[in-house]
């Protein structure tokens, strides 16, 4: 059963001028797994914690180190979460999350998912 979806967009040149003008972002936005990638696939992961933020309905409780943009062995993204953003999928009986990423012509697009098993 789906809990919530989300979606986010961000303009790759303007987040690279975000981070060029605050480069305290990348330690607050991204886990240390995340930080060495180059700024589109930045931008892509971006897109996707606030699309999983949009997908859950709220932000209060826990922050953007609880939730990690991962690849598996083929490059399919998911999430890694834990803190409080695990507490409050478990409370609302979030199983899964599904995550979709992209970026083509100056833009990164994200698309996640939350599901909740059958009951």
């Amino acid at each position: 059963m789906i809990v919530g979806v989300g979606v986010d967009l961000v303009d790759i040149a303007r987040f690279e001028r975000a981070v060029r003008r605050t480069p305290a972002l990348i330690p607050r936005l991204f886990a240390p797994g995340e930080r060495e990638l180059p700024a589109h696939s930045l931008a892509a992961r971006f897109a996707a914690k606030e699309a999983l933020v949009k997908a859950v309905g709220h932000s209060t409780g826990f922050g953007w180190q609880d939730m990690e943009v991962v690849s598996d062995a083929e490059g399919n993204p998911s999430f890694r979460i834990g803190g409080g953003l695990a507490t409050l999928a478990d409370r609302l009986g979030i199983r899964s999350f599904h995550l979709s990423m992209t970026h083509d012509a100056g833009v990164a697009c994200a698309f996640v998912v939350a599901e909740r098993s059958a009951a």
